[in-house]
């Protein structure tokens, strides 16, 4: 009989205990331990890839690079030049769902951001900075973002709260559409390989048959490590356009 906990689809999610100290005492996770990992192997390649930089790049030099003008085009394009004083924050946040996306297509590796608390906390970071900046930039005029220009008079009854929800709303957007794309992915991905094992334990039939399930596996796992890479753009380009509306409210 299979083991359970190798055909469950959910319980690649399950957080556990790496290690405890006394009962009821601390207590490192698996996902805290790859929030831990994801961060330190950032910190470790950017800075060692950068170190001895010299006129004909290594490999590893070339691609701190490319990352860097990435991020950077996608924050100036779509917060203008004043924007790119938030580019540590922005590549901060894409450099940290992207390996953290990437760590959790590894096998018996754990995806952090498969769970929503850890996409709504990156979300509510981000609202925190724009509301603070945007008052702190801004003062009352931030307001102005939920006034949009050219409306008249009598709309905005209506307009305003439907503009104040959907900036409120924006968290939750943002959170959950990294956490949905990559927990329905990793569900799907372990759904097709459990059938593999499935009908492959039914003998030479069961084994012809299981072809097509492996097919599939290959095929969305392919699928699986291009939505990783541009769920952290979108996150990061949604960041990057919130952080325009600090900086410019009028609209």
């Amino acid at each position: 009989m299979a083991d359970p906990n190798k055909v469950d689809p959910i319980h690649q999610f399950a957080i556990t205990d790496v290690f405890s100290i006394g009962e009821g005492g601390f207590a490192l996770t698996n996902s805290a331990l790859f929030m831990v990992l994801t961060v330190g192997l950032i910190i470790i390649y950017m800075v060692g890839s950068t170190a001895r930089r010299s006129v004909v790049p290594s490999r590893a030099q070339v691609v701190s690079e490319l990352l860097y003008d990435f991020v950077a085009n996608m924050v100036r394009g779509a917060a203008g030049s004043e924007g790119m004083k938030f580019f540590p924050f922005v590549f901060s946040l894409f450099m940290f769902v992207l390996i953290a996306n990437m760590f959790g297509m590894i096998p018996f590796f754990f995806t952090v951001t498969s769970h929503i608390i850890v996409t709504f906390a990156l979300a509510m970071l981000v609202f925190v900075v724009v509301i603070g900046y945007g008052i702190y930039r801004n003062g009352f005029k931030f307001f102005k973002l939920f006034v949009p220009a050219g409306v008249p008079a009598y709309v905005l009854p209506i307009v305003v709260p439907i503009e104040i929800v959907s900036f409120i709303s924006r968290p939750i957007s943002h959170s959950v559409r990294l956490f949905a794309n990559v927990l329905a992915g990793h569900i799907t991905v372990k759904v097709f390989a459990g059938f593999i094992m499935s009908l492959g334990s039914l003998g030479v039939l069961g084994f012809l048959g299981a072809s097509l399930p492996l097919i599939m596996t290959i095929a969305i796992t392919a699928l699986e490590f291009l939505v990783a890479a541009l769920q952290a753009y979108v996150f990061a380009v949604l960041t990057a356009m919130y952080i325009n509306d600090a900086i410019h409210p009028s609209h």
